[in-house]
């Protein structure tokens, strides 16, 4: 492939059609051949490698002002080019796709995933990005990214394609959105799910936050918004007012176009009729999944696939089946006690998680605990971790406070700020996670339930910048043999 198959700009610039062996923005990842972007980031400025690039065989740079190089391309945007140039790299796979992009604070892995189980119930082949992992259709790949870089990202779609997928399901998160990760693609439908504080060490203030959401908007032919909460009502009133598009507003609270009512707890999960303003009717669901939160998941998943052509009666009948989605609200133990892990990282994902296993431990064992082990990632929103100590205190009978992904910040540090947020409720804390859960074990009694937040689906730990294999189901279920 050469420069003027993916760049038209480059040819009438004329730079040199020279063969084409990838695109990046990476010097460590850079190979000769390669189309080197300049992204002037937070703590490098691509610009400046530039023309030691040129000298080690990039095929051009991208750049946003004048180097006075040969073989420079000068754009507005380099980040947006990337993606462009990405796209047009792996032929335009997002053209041969139906796509679906999920954004929100919490919620979004779990809506992906019962989306894709929609689907594929109607016959669809489906392919999904997100935090969990990439699965294009064939194949799965671990993620260390909710949406990868422009070059992986637009990969993982063109052999999503080429498995001979109908749909890609996307996580759109903040920070690819405000990075231009994705290139000029129209999305068949796009899904708010909420929006709590989060990523402030990133967006620096909750308004910059919501447009980097809001910006997913501009790229999709119809809309899914959650109205449970100001963010999802202001959102509304942007899109009737910029947009002429589908609009399906859905709530676990109150009326909107789709909403819940007869909510019931039923064991480890729920009930409700699902009912459609539209259609003037009520459906049945039975959902394998605890919580309201999860509630109003299953119902932005349905509005999803209505809004690309499903029958409202297939989509709400496909959600007896669902199995749930690793790492949330996922049961790794139940026995005298019983051990549930969730994502739960932040201060609304632990109120709504561990109130919902409280109504839960409530009414199966009266007089049974709630004991939570969590910790705060290091490197992210320092504000939030008081925040998640207070939440976390509100609901739980005993804490245990320990890491989680600490990267090159001091565990004992993070993990004192997380406790000034914990008042009366008794707690310990410990620096190594896996004794933290060691312990929350061993003074479980029958009836108790154990809350294991902020891992998830992970099966690792971020000390520094290595990626240290931690899978919390392991340590549990190896505890217990200890136990027994």
């Amino acid at each position: 492939m050469r420069l003027f198959e993916i760049s038209e700009e480059a040819k009438k610039e004329g730079l040199n059609n020279t063969e084409i062996t990838g695109v990046t923005d990476n010097t460590k990842e850079f190979e000769p051949g390669n189309i080197f972007v300049c992204i002037k980031g937070a703590n490098f400025d691509g610009h400046t490698a530039a023309k030691e690039m040129l000298e080690k065989g990039a095929a051009a740079v991208i750049t946003e002002r004048d180097l006075g190089l040969e073989n420079q391309l000068i754009v507005p945007n380099s980040r947006k080019y990337f993606a462009k140039l990405a796209s047009a790299y792996h032929r335009n796979p997002a053209k041969k796709l139906r796509l679906i992009a999920v954004t929100g604070t919490n919620g979004k892995s779990t809506v992906i995933a019962l989306i894709k189980h929609i689907l594929e119930k109607q016959g669809y082949k489906v392919g999904s990005i997100g935090t969990v992992n990439y699965d294009t259709a064939g194949k799965t790949y671990e993620a260390h990214l909710t949406v990868p870089r422009q070059f992986e990202l637009y990969r993982l779609l063109r052999e999503t394609a080429e498995n001979g997928a109908d749909y890609c399901v996307v996580e759109a998160s903040s920070q690819a959105l405000a990075q231009d990760r994705f290139a000029d693609e129209l999305f068949d439908c796009a899904v708010f799910t909420n929006l709590t504080q989060d990523h402030l060490d990133w967006h620096k203030t909750m308004e910059n936050y919501y447009l980097a959401k809001r910006s997913l908007f501009d790229m999709t032919k119809s809309a899914v918004v959650c109205i449970d909460g100001k963010y999802g009502e202001k959102l509304v009133k942007y899109i009737k007012a910029e947009h002429n598009m589908p609009l399906i507003t859905y709530s676990a609270k109150d009326f909107a176009d789709n909403y819940a009512v007869n909510i019931k707890a039923a064991g480890i999960g729920n009930s409700y009729w699902l009912s459609s303003a539209k259609e003037e009717k009520s459906f049945p669901v039975k959902l394998a999944l605890p919580g309201l939160f999860n509630v109003a998941n299953s119902i932005a998943a349905v509005g999803a696939c209505t809004s690309v052509g499903v029958k409202l009666d297939d989509a709400v009948g496909a959600l007896s089946d669902f199995k749930g989605v690793r790492g949330r609200s996922e049961v790794i133990y139940n026995g005298d006690f019983t051990v549930i892990c969730d994502y739960a990282h932040t201060e609304d994902a632990l109120i709504k998680f561990l109130s919902s296993i409280r109504s839960i431990a409530d009414s199966a064992f009266q007089g049974s605990r709630l004991i939570c082990v969590f910790g705060a990632p290091g490197e992210r929103d320092k504000a939030k971790r008081p925040l998640m100590g207070e939440a976390a205190a509100r609901h739980a009978d005993y804490i245990i406070v320990t890491s989680d992904n600490p990267r090159f910040e001091a565990e004992d540090e993070i993990i004192e700020q997380v406790c000034k947020g914990i008042k009366s409720t008794p707690y310990e804390t410990f620096t190594d996670r896996k004794e933290a859960i060691e312990a929350a074990m061993k003074i479980a009694e029958k009836g108790d339930v154990i809350a294991l937040c902020g891992k998830g689906h992970e099966t690792y730990q971020v000390i520094g910048d290595k990626y240290l294999p931690f899978d919390e189901r392991e340590i549990v279920l190896n505890a217990i043999k200890e136990l027994l």
